[in-house]
């Protein structure tokens, strides 16, 4: 798990850890570079075309999501994206395509995966899929069944819940706390005007992005995108009021569960900014680690050899989740060792405190290498290129290419590392969750006090 949930956390995939990250890597070899179009109504269009991909991906990318709900409607963004979906998953079967959808806190999107020549038919079907999804009694009852059984299905996965938990008492009374899923009571209560008003307001062109990438043509989507999402209303961009975070706790104890599921995190920078690759680079330096590697003794990460020789842990999983004007960084672990959580967070947060004191220029430039590795290798699809472009674009408003991306880690330097740990790290407030048999998790207080352990 722990090393899945590392090699996720700059990439957006369809399993669950990808609820809490972004994506940011790109493919290792681009096959062309990412051509942009602004229609008049504010629709941008971006594609990267590879005529020898064998296959299409073309998406709908839209700054939208669960951040953008309120209290009462809390639910309403993957509501409509699951409503939209019934609509229309059968007009993709008939032109050959794969429809895959997915909401998170701050976007959504509508993605199919078909041949070349499907790609301007796909624009239509994704158009009328956003433009006109069936909102009736029927159609909201029927989905609203589905929902719940994905609420009821998420309670039983202990990341999820413990992720959402964490964002919950990180940034309280925010609308970043709030699952995307929603909660029953709000999920129950959404009517056919509040899925309506919240289309309207959100579903809107300049908070568009259309995506092609692999065996597509840029200009054929430009007159497809024009047709049909030519008339749609212009809007407003999406703002958002930087969320407070809060040093603070949740347990939820369970000793009938066989593992302690725990996550500690900081606020961490906004996704795409110059101190979100550093903590890129200390996310890499902290490492992941899985007893179910073959090679898991062997790892340069010296959390990993701690934890490892010791049996402190089933694995673990540093952190860095980046959103439009803050973030979390931080690590998840989960252990059978429920005599040892202590031990565990002692050691962790000492390596914490290392990251501004010790860490050597060695140590940076071989986290510097393995991150670059990672983000240049994994992408080599067309769905995870549309992703990326998709993403990048709604967050920074371009696509950083291979060489940007290889540029902004490899400027990272150890001073930078060690006033990125100083800014972020030392001394500062800490979300701590922990879910199933947490008796042994350290007290709250000492987990803050060790924040700034006596480093002289």
């Amino acid at each position: 798990m722990a090393s899945k949930l590392l090699s996720n956390t700059l990439q957006s995939n369809v399993n669950l850890t990808k609820q809490f990250v972004r994506p940011l890597a790109t493919a290792a070899k681009q096959a062309a570079a990412t051509r942009t179009t602004v229609l008049p109504n504010g629709l941008t269009i971006a594609t990267e075309e590879n005529a020898n991909a064998g296959a299409a991906t073309v998406g709908v990318w839209i700054d939208a999501g669960s951040r953008s709900e309120t209290a009462k409607t809390n639910g309403a963004a993957n509501f409509l994206e699951h409503l939209a979906i019934k609509s229309q998953a059968s007009s993709f079967e008939k032109v050959g395509g794969i429809l895959n959808a997915r909401t998170t806190r701050e976007q959504t999107f509508y993605a199919a995966k078909t041949l070349g020549a499907s790609a301007s038919q796909s624009v239509q079907i994704l158009a009328d899929l956003i433009q006109n999804p069936t909102i009736d009694n029927a159609a909201i009852n029927s989905t609203r069944n589905s929902v719940l059984r994905e609420q009821s299905k998420a309670e039983n996965d202990a990341v999820q819940v413990v992720f959402d938990h964490l964002h919950a008492t990180a940034f309280q009374g925010d609308s970043m706390s709030r699952p995307v899923a929603g909660v029953k009571e709000t999920v129950e209560g959404l009517t056919a005007e509040d899925l309506a008003a919240y289309k309207k307001e959100n579903y809107t062109a300049s908070r568009m992005v259309l995506v092609g990438s692999g065996d597509v043509n840029h200009d054929e989507l430009v007159r497809a995108a024009e047709k049909s999402f030519g008339q749609l209303e212009s809007g407003a961009p999406a703002q958002f009021a930087k969320p407070v975070f809060t040093g603070s706790e949740i347990r939820l104890r369970d000793d009938v569960l066989p593992q302690a599921h725990i996550a500690m995190a900081v606020e961490g920078a906004g996704y795409l900014t110059p101190d979100y690759f550093k903590l890129a680079v200390m996310q890499a330096l902290i490492g992941s680690w899985d007893k179910n590697l073959g090679a898991s003794a062997n790892l340069s990460s010296r959390l990993s050899t701690i934890v490892n020789g010791n049996h402190l842990a089933n694995s673990f999983a540093s952190i860095n989740m980046g959103y439009k004007n803050t973030g979390l960084w931080g690590i998840y672990f989960a252990t059978e060792n429920k005599t040892q959580i202590d031990d565990f967070v002692h050691f962790t947060q000492k390596e914490w405190v290392r990251l501004s004191t010790s860490v050597t220029a060695s140590e940076v430039e071989r986290a510097k290498q393995q991150l670059q590795a990672g983000l240049l290798l994994t992408r080599d699809s067309t769905c995870a290129v549309a992703q990326d472009i998709g993403s990048q674009i709604l967050a920074a408003g371009k696509r950083m290419t291979a060489d940007e991306l290889k540029a902004a880690i490899s400027k990272v330097t150890l001073s930078d590392v060690r006033e990125a740990a100083n800014k972020y790290l030392w001394d500062q407030e800490v979300a701590v969750v922990g879910y199933g048999p947490v008796e042994g998790l350290t007290d709250y207080n000492r987990v803050r006090g060790n924040m700034s352990y006596n480093r002289f």
